[in-house]
């Protein structure tokens, strides 16, 4: 037990860092977006699509994973890495382009790509904890939260006027990642492989509680999303209506604290969830039970020592909280 409880502090520290890294490419291209619009006479229309691009292509990774089971076949730490490596790539591209349209392409292909890290990394935190998860899920939703507000950051020490500087600082921050989660070994309470079952997309479907969750999330998911890429468009406006100095670098540096301030609530939701009962019946927390993971099996078992059974949604996956 002593080594479970070793190797999980790792796991956490090891795929939150991980995690965070490679999320910081999902609004590279939303930080920059106004000034590769300028520099390549881009439309309100082709600009939004910077950003709508990786939104899709996550969506069509998802699916093409969970149909695939790729999340099954592939093990954890290296359909992670892959992942991360080719959203890197992709992003480092753009800068080397100079029109909207193979740049709006790669965006899509990065979006696909962090289909494979941020519900990978999931199924890896659940793997490492059955007790405590709520807190490992809530350090990881924290840590993309406060990836995603990076590239403000890093524009905002730096980047400003210079486009490509975030777009290299992002792709080698996700390359780092890609060679870090290489280092995570396996948890205890690791997923059984489930085999391709199409008839779950049917109860998906037709089971209310799951419907009800999905509907849910994809309606926070809109909005937060959309929030995120207009709050330093209304800054930058707000700051320069009011005649603040340096207003774009003022602008950047809330938008990344306005952002990233989710991440404490995050961690600090997570914490409590695991102490607060998921009814009164005195069923087991969801939390320490069942993991998070979109596009892949996430089905949680305890170590064959302990006499517990797992338990699973009739799917055998559920959706990944925020």
């Amino acid at each position: 037990m002593a080594a479970i409880a070793d190797g999980k502090w790792r796991a956490l520290g090891l795929v939150g860092v991980a995690e965070l890294f490679a999320m910081t490419l999902w609004f590279s291209g939303t930080a920059v977006g106004p000034e590769l619009a300028e520099a390549w006479n881009l439309s309100a229309a082709e600009t939004a699509w910077l950003t709508n691009a990786v939104q899709l292509g996550f969506v069509a990774g998802a699916l093409l994973s969970a149909t695939l089971t790729v999340a099954d076949v592939v093990r954890p730490r290296y359909l992670f890495a892959g992942s991360a490596l080719t959203g890197a790539g992709a992003t480092a591209l753009i800068a080397s382009v100079s029109s909207g349209l193979p740049a709006i392409v790669l965006r899509f292909a990065t979006g696909v790509a962090l289909a494979g890290v941020y519900p990978t990394g999931m199924k890896m935190m659940a793997a490492w904890f059955d007790e405590g998860r709520g807190l490992a899920i809530g350090v990881l939703v924290g840590a993309l939260t406060v990836g995603s507000a990076s590239p403000h950051l890093l524009r905002a020490v730096g980047g400003i006027g210079r486009p490509a500087l975030v777009l290299y600082g992002t792709a080698g921050l996700a390359a780092l990642s890609g060679l870090l989660v290489l280092a995570y070994e396996e948890g205890p309470y690791q997923p059984e492989t489930a085999p391709f079952d199409p008839g779950a997309i049917r109860r998906i479907v037709s089971d209310r509680g799951v419907l009800l969750a999905n509907t849910g999330y994809f309606g926070h998911m809109w909005e937060l999303y959309a929030v995120w890429t207009w709050i330093p468009i209304y800054l930058v406006a707000s700051f320069e209506a009011s005649g603040a100095a340096d207003p774009e670098r003022l602008a950047a540096l809330l938008s990344f604290g306005t952002i990233a301030v989710g991440g404490v609530g995050a961690w600090l939701a997570g914490s409590a969830a695991d102490r607060v009962p998921a009814s009164s019946s005195g069923r087991r927390r969801p939390s320490s039970h069942r993991s998070s993971s979109c596009g892949g099996s996430s089905s949680s078992r305890t170590p064959r020592s302990s006499p517990r059974p797992s338990r699973s949604s009739p799917t055998g996956a559920t959706s990944a909280p925020r």
